[in-house]
Parts: C-alpha cells; structure tokens; sequence
C-alpha cells in the first residue's frame, strides 16, 4: 500500500480566552479537535461542513499559518512540525494556499505579474531576467492572457482575480495545495469555470488538493473522497461514491438533503437541524451533534463516540451505527 503524500493525526488547534485584569487564560475555543484523515498522491480530498465548524483551520494549521495545540502533521512521511524555521522555508514552494476571497488576498497597489512572480524570487527559485516569461507561461496556463501582466487587480473581475491567485500557488510547481472555499464568492457561472480549471490543473501538473467547502454539489464534482466536519470533529469520512450513496451520520444526512435537485418532478425529504450552533469554547458533552440532532439517544448526551471505521473505508462518528 503506498503511503498517502499528507497524514493528518489528532490534529488539534485550539486558541486561548483570555480575561480579567491580568489577561488570564480563562477557556479555549477548540477550532480544530482530534481530526484525523489522509490524502493519497494526486487525490482531491474534499472537506466540508457549516461555517465555523474549523475547515479552514485545519487547512491553515496543516501549512502551519496557525499554530497547532496537538497532533501531527505528515507530509511525505515528515512532520512538518519537527522542521525547522529554515527547512519549513525551504518546503514552503511545495506547500501552497488559495485563499477564499479573491478582492483582499491581493495587495492594489502590486501589478499581478509582480504578485505571481513575487515568490519565485523570494525563494531564489529563478533569475529575474526569466521570470516575466515564467509568469505569463503560467498566466496562460490558468487562463488569463499574457497581455494582462502589467494590471492591476481593480482591473479585473472576480473569477479573473481568483485565477490570479491559482497561479500565483501555481508558479512555485507545488506538490500540495489547499483551496479554502476557492468559489463561494464567485458567481454561479464563474464557479464551474473555476472547478474545471482546478481539474485541469491536476490532470497536467499532477497535483494534491485539500479541497474546502461547504458546497456539497461543487465537493461531489471535484472531490474523491470526503471528511464530514462538526464543531471541530471529524462526523463521517468516506470515498465520495460511498458517502453520497449511504451516508450514515444524521448530520451528513442533513447536509446532503439540502443540495438542491435540478429535476422538479424528483421529491427528496429535507431534514431541517433545530437550534443553534454550540459554541466551540464551550461545546456539548458526549456526541456534539446531540443538541440539534433529530434522533440522538440518552447515551448521545454523555459518551463520545469514536470515529469507527465500518467497512469500505467508511468511517462514522456516531452511536446509531
């Protein structure tokens, strides 16, 4: 069995409350709780949930933008963790992040060639004299005509600036990326041309994404497999095939009841979740989903469930199974 390019192990990140006259640690919010999950080698593993529930967190804890509580984080079989300020910078080019909002993640005043190319130099990956061919050779790639390169980003639209920021992760000829919720402030026709183009990109380059999401729709397009996220804990993980075809935690029920049908004559049962959010500095007892789940059990209330694998790479978090 090959070894899979990043492992995630009881990654835990939580951030500290603080109060009182001297700033006391009084609670922690627990973004990221105990998720564990692995990526194959040219695998697009998808990652959804409601907003809060710490995808992103985990995303940027993974590229060590956020500080980690516990856990490890393997890439290749290294703990990215245990390197060092220097080794990290040199792994940094392989490691990349396509943030979410396309307006804010680019600096105004900086033409987009400048920002594409910007890391190539930081990292002394190629000489100055090679790299305005390099960036218009990637401006290409994503999309966008080489004639652009001396723009800036008012210049452009949503779905033009998102692919500026595609290839700007792109130019550093990554191994593994996470897109955090790449699409959501796109356009509905400006998506799709996103999602082939992140297709495409993995079919030339052979890449690895950590897809982010709360998109179920956009997740079974992109993704093979997928991890199920509550309130910093990982509720179900499954191949995307097994996951859409028997979902198993009342909580991805709910989830997937909620994509919309394109056929008006075919009927689905929509499961409406009841109640608030729990608070992740002050999550619930036993199962964390019990507060707002339709069929929780007394035991729900008191005993955490773990996450068991049932056969088929499926593996829920729940007591009802």
């Amino acid at each position: 069995m090959t070894e899979p390019l990043l492992s995630v192990e009881d990654l835990k990140t939580y951030f500290p409350i603080k109060g009182g006259v001297f700033r006391t640690t009084v609670g922690h919010v627990k973004a990221v709780d105990g998720v564990s999950f692995a990526i194959k080698n040219g695998e697009t593993f998808g990652l959804v949930g409601e907003s809060g529930c710490g995808k992103s967190t985990t995303g940027r804890t993974i590229l060590r933008l956020a500080p980690k509580t516990a856990g490890k984080v393997l890439y290749k079989g290294q703990d990215l963790y245990a390197l060092n300020k220097h080794d990290m910078r040199k792994l940094r080019p392989k490691l990349q992040l396509v943030f979410q909002d396309p307006y804010s993640s680019l600096n105004p005043r900086i033409k987009v060639g400048d920002a594409i190319g910007e890391a190539m130099l930081d990292h002394g990956l190629i000489p100055r004299r090679e790299l305005r061919d390099r960036v218009k050779e990637t401006m290409q790639l994503c999309g966008l005509s080489p004639h652009y390169i001396d723009r800036y980003p008012h210049e452009f639209s949503g779905g033009q600036r998102q692919r500026i920021g595609i290839a700007r992760a792109l130019i550093l000829n990554p191994d593994f990326m996470v897109a955090d919720e790449p699409i959501s402030a796109l356009d509905v026709s400006i998506q799709a041309q996103i999602i082939n183009l992140f297709s495409d990109l993995q079919q030339e380059k052979g890449l690895t994404y950590l897809f982010i999401s709360h998109d179920l729709s956009v997740v079974e397009h992109l993704c093979s497999s997928i991890g199920v996220m509550y309130l910093g804990s990982m509720a179900e993980l499954a191949d995307k095939d097994e996951l859409f075809k028997n979902p198993l935690h009342p909580y991805t029920k709910a989830l997937l009841s909620a994509i919309p049908v394109p056929d008006p004559t075919v009927r689905r049962e929509r499961i409406v979740l009841t109640g608030d959010i729990p608070s992740p500095a002050n999550p619930p007892a036993g199962c964390k989903f019990h507060t707002r789940c339709p069929v929780a059990m007394e035991r729900c209330r008191h005993e955490v469930p773990a996450l068991r694998d049932v056969g088929a790479g499926h593996q829920v978090a729940c007591h009802l199974v």
